[in-house]
């Protein structure tokens, strides 16, 4: 086949294959959206210099993260057979007692008590009480920092999902994977600087509002990777091209958008286009070797249970995120958990079968990450997040069984690495686990702590769309979780 017959009959496909087929990279999101005026316009992922209405309101600081690992168990995994323990509920169970509950169920005044199915013990110098779910998590405890008290408004899993990657219940606003990579850039011009790895079961509800940029330019949206095989969907070139003919044809395709850049230097769409079909000629070529584990040891293998057949698909996915983060990716995210009731943490029926199932899928892979980056000094920059968008109720949803509704009026999470204080507890539920009462935080001032270890005033870093300054946190003023800083 002639150089001229090649460019006639795969120039579009290869438009394609480069820019649509590459998922956060995807010629058709980029064209998306209204762009803003003040965006940068080189490069979408060179870190963000603030200027004019995208000024914080205090400049850019040194801070201790350089990335985020958000370990997000869909479904809303239970607090209380977890990691906030409720000793009084053990002499509750199967007694109606009455407590105001808002789930999927409605509003209820009472209902059956449903007592931890597991014992907790204490563990490290903090004598943090976990769960028997957790025996090599439990081992990480001074680590950790746990957060007993977060409430969200939602207690439904599609806007509870978008309220806890982009702080609001309704789609359309860009999630915190995107701000991070909006306001630090990425590190490796190879790969994207936010990558998404999900369950193998499928992706959760509303899949990509999950990781979408919002508002942004799609250059910061997230990209959907996977942790063995072909990393990312269509990254093979298009069959009989080589890269010297990408090249050349890349090189031509680049000259031609950067002269109809050139008098329009605000159209931060353009921008975001050009910089995508690098970024997808990089990739065909990087992306591969970050999925390569055949350099890693044994033990390394063992440490994250890839050697196991219940823990090996998460066990990957976590240590690529360790292999991303060397490699400069900023913000990772890994769900556990898919579409449907049965493959993920929502337990409306039968908690014992469904959180040892889900626990035991994750336990050793996530004490493998946390145990890995700490030997090799990448946790003190290092932001891990574990949590869902709920927790669960203290009564059982139904007249048999021992699942339990949704619940957003108190739940748990924990973070560790990035400058957050290990072995340490803040806030707390009530005796029976059903609400936040003493040092609540809303899920915004976990956002407001992550951005704070990134380096920005939570309450400065801002994008101008339709006019006004919109921020990760909101209009009102959002403060960081101090007590674990």
């Amino acid at each position: 086949m002639s150089s001229r017959q090649f460019c006639r009959r795969t120039r579009r496909e290869f438009v394609w294959e480069a820019g649509a087929g590459f998922g956060s990279v995807a010629l058709t999101g980029l064209l998306a959206g209204d762009g803003v005026s003040t965006a940068r316009a080189a490069d979408p992922l060179a870190p963000a210099t603030f200027r004019g209405p995208m000024t914080p309101k205090k400049p850019h600081f040194d801070a201790p993260a350089k990335a985020v690992i958000f370990l997000f168990m869909y479904g809303g995994p239970s607090h209380i057979e977890t990691f906030d323990y409720k000793p009084k509920m053990y002499e509750l169970d199967g007694q109606t007692i009455p407590v105001k509950t808002f789930g999927r169920g409605g509003h209820r005044n009472q209902g059956r008590a449903v007592g931890p199915k597991w014992k907790f013990q204490q563990y490290g110098q903090s004598g943090k009480w976990i769960s028997d779910l957790f025996p090599n998590l439990a081992t990480c405890a001074d680590d950790m920092a746990f957060i007993h008290s977060m409430y969200a408004e939602s207690p439904i899993h599609g806007s509870a999902m978008l309220m806890m990657n982009s702080g609001r219940i309704l789609s359309g606003h860009p999630s915190l994977g995107s701000w991070v990579t909006y306001g630090l850039g990425t590190e490796n011009q190879n790969l994207p600087g936010y990558v998404v790895m999900l369950d193998k079961t499928g992706g959760p509800i509303s899949g990509p509002k999950n990781w979408s940029s919002g508002y942004m330019p799609a250059a910061y949206q997230g990209t959907v990777i996977r942790a063995s095989g072909v990393p990312i969907h269509d990254l093979a070139r298009p069959e009989g091209t080589t890269r010297e003919m990408q090249r050349l044809l890349l090189d031509q395709l680049r000259e031609k958008n950067e002269t109809h850049f050139a008098p329009r230097h605000d159209n931060s769409e353009l921008a975001a286009r050009i910089a995508s079909y690098e970024l997808a000629f990089n990739m065909q070529q990087h992306a591969p070797e970050a999925v390569d584990f055949s350099q890693e040891t044994a033990s390394t293998l063992n440490l994250y249970g890839i050697d196991g057949s219940k823990t090996e698909d998460f066990g990957r996915k976590c240590l690529l995120a360790r292999r991303l983060v060397e490699r400069g990716v900023r913000f990772i995210q890994i769900y556990s958990g898919g579409a449907h009731n049965d493959d993920n943490w929502d337990a409306h029926s039968d908690m014992v079968s469904n959180h040892t199932k889900h626990a035991g899928n994750t336990d050793k892979p996530i004490a493998g990450l946390l145990k890995d980056l700490k030997e090799r000094g990448l946790l003190d920059q290092t932001i891990v997040i574990w949590g869902g968008e709920f927790g669960r109720q203290p009564t059982a949803e139904y007249a048999q069984g021992t699942g339990r509704d949704h619940n957003s009026y108190g739940f748990t999470m924990w973070a560790a690495g990035g400058g957050i204080k290990g072995g340490v507890s803040v806030g707390a539920t009530d005796e029976l686990g059903s609400n936040a009462v003493e040092n609540r935080f809303h899920v915004k001032n976990l956002h407001a702590t992550v951005l704070t270890q990134m380096g920005f005033d939570p309450n400065g870093l801002s994008y101008l769309y339709n006019g006004l300054d919109q921020k990760l946190v909101g209009v009102e003023p959002v403060e960081p979780i101090e007590q674990i800083i």
